[in-house]
């Protein structure tokens, strides 16, 4: 049995579908018999670029929020590494915010 993680990323909601489809693309969202699985919530993230930061949205020291949404989803442990690097090219942002930690216990 492989080693299942969650995943979870925060994109602006004008690129929640090219991530969605970058990261499915890469074998994201597998459970079973289905593909691309996720669950999307919609969401306001907040953020203040700090000096060097070339920010996708806003300005440098400026406080800014954006619409966005929250992508759930799994990923075998083996394709973790190629969906990272999937949703890093499909992201907008500069450092897109996202995590995945180990699920135990999944079956």
């Amino acid at each position: 049995m492989n080693q299942l993680h969650a995943l979870v990323i925060y994109v602006p909601r004008s690129h929640t579908e090219q991530v969605l489809a970058a990261i499915g693309d890469a074998g994201a969202g597998k459970v079973g018999k289905y593909s691309r699985c996720s669950f999307v919530t919609p969401g306001t993230g907040r953020f203040t670029p700090q000096e060097g930061a070339e920010p996708y949205l806003g300005r440098v020291g400026q406080p800014e929020q954006a619409a966005e949404d929250r992508i759930e989803c799994v990923v075998d442990q083996a394709l973790l590494a190629g969906v990272v690097a999937a949703l890093r090219a499909a992201h907008p942002y500069e450092e897109p915010a996202f995590m995945s930690w180990q699920v135990e216990d999944w079956r």
